[in-house]
């Protein structure tokens, strides 16, 4: 199967990474972080959520950070939305996209933000509108895509179902989250064979959990149906709530080292994101579960083998 030359990575550690976290990081931590990571070459870094204090006190300075980064050309700064309250003061930090959420789990989505499915639809519909009137693009993110921490495995059909209403109310953007980390390639084929008749896979963005180390393989098959944008957390920030003690999100340096030696592109500069993912390291006060970032921690610190250079032919 031919692979493609180029895939474009979100970097969601700000964000997805940091919320999950239990220590606080400071203000000024999460500046440095966000504008390091911009200096690593991403064309879209998700910042932070313009959610309710008490729920994600982590991301409290939602407001404060986007005031202080330093924004590059090209890039979109991007923040998860929740309400109409929390678009109006995304709006007012001049947020380049804003993204909501919904599952495709209805015990999730009750436990989640207490509403059911249909419920939830109802409740980002007017901020879908808003957005739109404000010349602000829309990512609808889609949880639980794959399992449910509660249900269980879940029927492509009904991911499609969500994604459908998504479509109708007037987002720009699916992003399919594999919320939990337990899925397999073929897992990910089914999905994708289910959401043909309603979206292309390069019109997708699929978000991957590292939980049971699987996320890389469901890539690769991803790639091969079509998959051209991947969300990822700088050194794998964000555990897991559902499964206490293991890995989160899909580690952005494993992805970008996977795709060096694949020989596709991602406009990522490895050194930067490591300077990027360092500093968030010591803001917490220990290295994150990403391999690649503890490989090459470990390597230079004289731990094991040191790292492998990229092929002569990978782009760079």
């Amino acid at each position: 199967m031919r692979r493609p030359e180029r895939i474009e990575i979100v970097e969601v550690g700000p964000r997805d990474g940091l919320q999950n976290e239990s220590v606080q990081v400071a203000t000024a931590d999460k500046i440095r972080f966000v504008d390091l990571l911009s200096a690593a070459g991403f064309r879209e870094i998700e910042v932070s959520s313009f959610v309710s204090a008490r729920w994600i006190p982590q991301l409290a300075d939602a407001a404060e950070v986007f005031a202080a980064i330093k924004r590059a050309p090209g890039v979109t700064y991007s923040a998860l939305v929740p309400n109409e309250a929390g678009l109006e003061r995304a709006l007012a930090a001049d947020v380049g996209k804003v993204a909501i959420f919904v599952a495709a789990s209805e015990s999730f989505s009750r436990r989640n933000i207490n509403a059911s499915i249909g419920e939830s639809l109802e409740r980002v519909a007017p901020v879908i509108r808003a957005a739109a009137g404000a010349r602000i693009p829309v990512r609808g993110y889609v949880s639980c895509v794959v399992a449910c921490p509660f249900e269980g495995p879940i029927d492509p059909g009904a991911v499609g179902a969500v994604v459908g209403r998504l479509l109708d109310l007037g987002v720009d953007e699916i992003d399919l989250g594999e919320t939990i980390g337990v899925a397999v390639p073929d897992e990910i084929e089914r999905l994708y064979a289910a959401l043909a008749p309603l979206i292309a896979p390069e019109r997708t963005t699929l978000h991957l959990h590292d939980t049971r180390g699987t996320a890389l393989a469901c890539v690769d098959r991803a790639l091969a149906l079509g998959v051209r944008r991947f969300d990822a957390s700088c050194a794998g920030l964000g555990g897991c709530p559902y499964a206490p003690g293991a890995s989160g999100n899909l580690a952005t340096e494993d992805l970008v080292y996977f795709c060096e030696r694949s020989s596709i592109a991602t406009g990522v500069d490895r050194a930067a994101l490591r300077a990027a993912g360092r500093h968030i390291a010591a803001a917490l006060g220990r290295t994150p579960p990403g391999r690649v970032f503890r490989a090459e921690e470990g390597a230079e610190q004289g731990v094991g083998g040191g790292p492998v250079a990229p092929r002569a032919d990978a782009p760079r």
